[in-house]
């Protein structure tokens, strides 16, 4: 069977948490292999956020030594950093121009950072969806996994590539969303109403990767979960049935089992085994990032020679992507 393009990225802001694992990075490492996969730490996206230059180039590394940890393989897949592939921008701008101001008005992202970010309302911040576009449509490719909130974005790369293609010929692959599971969709843990975040500022809400088995175990006791003995169904709490539903991912069962298996024990029982279950996903990949992370050199080298492979294929759908526009 023929094997289909992948793309995804993941931005290098904040701290990787058990979120990003459950929610994007796991089906990566099992996409990858069955599906010809590439993978980008997207640096040039983070810069709408004016982070610190050596923080930024630090988080690079960490991302993608932790990438490597939790399973990515780079020679099952293409790993590298989009501002490596300059390709990405050159495409952004020639996008930009087939992009109508009215669908970036309409992004849902677009004016939630507009409200939290009232200080730094940059244009990055506004064409940001453009890019993200050159990212996928750069490499023809066909499937892009993304949680429930990039979907819009895919959406509008979808619209962007048809027009193109309608205009100036059928350059770009119409790429389809891949929306992962929706058990593992894990939640913050001192407000269940919101997502799991790595940019939250209450690192009580996320569990990191790299946190030591004491301060998941630290954080999970903490966890909001609410009154009452439910684990399941209307009368469970919401922040409960949030930790159910980690708990179900981690184990690869379903909340209904979970919630069966604790019926008959309280709370506080169970979130101690919640911490033990966490802990035992994360040793490997905390081992893991240990060894790697020290070799910066060797590092470097995986993510050169990403990029090198990853450059062969977008540059040649660059050019012709500039031909159809008519540029010489």
């Amino acid at each position: 069977m023929k094997q289909r393009v992948v793309f995804s990225g993941i931005q290098p802001t904040g701290n990787l948490t058990l979120g990003n694992y459950l929610g994007a990075i796991r089906a990566w490492v099992d996409l990858q292999g069955r599906q010809d996969c590439i993978y980008s730490i997207v640096d040039l996206h983070a810069l709408t956020v004016a982070p610190d230059p050596a923080a930024l180039r630090s988080r690079c590394l960490d991302f993608a030594c932790l990438l490597i940890a939790c399973g990515l393989d780079p020679d099952s897949c293409v790993l590298f950093l989009q501002s490596h592939v300059p390709e990405h921008a050159e495409l952004a701008w020639l996008l930009s121009c087939f992009t109508r101001m009215g669908e970036l008005e309409r992004m849902t992202q677009f004016k939630e950072k507009t409200r939290r970010n009232a200080s730094n309302l940059n244009a990055g911040l506004f064409t940001y969806p453009v890019l993200m576009a050159a990212d996928i449509l750069l490499y023809r490719a066909e499937l892009v996994p993304v949680g429930e909130d990039q979907r819009q974005h895919v959406e509008l790369a979808r619209e962007i590539a048809a027009r193109f293609n309608r205009e100036r010929g059928a350059v770009f692959t119409v790429p389809e969303v891949l929306i992962g599971s929706s058990v593992a969709r894990v939640r913050s843990l001192t407000d269940p109403s919101r997502k799991m975040s790595k940019t939250d500022e209450d690192a009580k809400s996320y569990i990191a990767l790299l946190d030591s088995p004491q301060a998941v175990r630290s954080k999970i006791r903490a966890a909001v979960t609410g009154s009452g003995r439910a684990y399941d169904g209307e009368e469970a709490p919401p922040g409960i049935r949030n930790l159910v539903s980690l708990m179900a991912a981690l184990r690869g069962t379903s909340p209904q089992g979970v919630a069966s298996a604790f019926a008959d024990r309280g709370y506080a029982a169970f979130k101690e085994e919640l911490a033990e279950t966490v802990n035992e996903i994360l040793a490997p990949i905390r081992r893991t990032y240990g060894q790697l992370r020290s070799d910066e050199a060797a590092l470097a080298g995986i993510l050169q020679d990403g990029a090198e492979r990853a450059r062969r294929r977008a540059a040649a759908v660059l050019r012709e992507a500039y031909r159809a526009a008519g540029l010489l």
